[in-house]
């Protein structure tokens, strides 16, 4: 019986890559996005796609029934604001980006650990930020990443004993449609600050993602797997 993986946001960018490596084995692969627009494998047997705006939390107890029993959770899906300054921020995105980057993440977390507690393996990864770490123009994504990184730390103390791991990977920017939000003075400086003046590959983010989810030890839990390129060296 093959395993079964859900990748949130895995229409596109990071989470397209991590789909891709999935398919490489006989893995069930469960998708989660807003929409499928340009998605390249909707007709792929190995594939369910789900529309499902993750900012709605209160329903994701109805998503995680569709989905069904999973070994492995990527809470990949996540966004910013940057046309927003820290004292300029409308309530309503604050909400919108902290359900989405934060709150759905560690419900989806709440809900799938159960059924991973009962068969005594499962395998967690969440796609945090360098903006969790460091600080970010876009205040409020760098309060939700900082949080995931956080939920990270809690989620492998607390389920790590019944057989599951919970591990996260912090990228400064990549090469996804998030940067055409960014301008162009900011992207200019970011490549300036990193050994090879360029963003990452999404690819290059998925590997990561990948490994933690399959031959990543047992005993490599709790860690954030920083993917900066020197831009923040520790």
């Amino acid at each position: 019986m093959s395993k079964r993986v859900l990748v949130t946001g895995g229409n596109k960018g990071i989470g397209l890559k991590v789909v891709e490596r999935f398919l490489e084995l006989d893995y069930e692969i469960i998708t989660v996005a807003r929409n499928y627009d340009g998605f390249p494998y909707k007709d792929n047997k190995n594939i369910t796609t789900i529309e499902y705006d993750l900012s709605d939390v209160d329903g994701l107890a109805s998503l995680a029934k569709e989905v069904g029993d999973i070994d492995i959770l990527i809470n990949n899906a996540g966004y910013m604001q940057p046309k927003y300054t820290y004292n300029n921020y409308p309530k309503e995105a604050k909400e919108h980006i902290m359900n989405v980057d934060l709150y759905a993440p560690v419900e989806l977390i709440n809900l799938f650990s159960e059924g991973m507690k009962k068969r005594g393996f499962g395998r967690i990864v969440n796609t945090a930020s360098i903006a969790g770490q460091i600080g970010h123009p876009d205040v409020w994504y760098g309060i939700a990443k900082a949080g995931l990184i956080n939920a990270t730390k809690i989620y492998a103390k607390l389920l790590g004993s019944e057989g599951i791991t919970v591990n996260c990977v912090a990228p400064s920017a990549a090469e996804t449609d998030m940067q055409k939000d960014n301008d162009e003075a900011r992207k200019a400086a970011f490549k300036a600050a990193v050994v090879t003046n360029r963003f990452a590959e999404p690819k290059e983010v998925a590997e990561a993602i990948f490994w933690l989810a399959t031959d990543c030890p047992e005993y490599i839990n709790g860690i954030t797997i920083d993917i900066n390129n020197c831009f923040y060296p520790r």
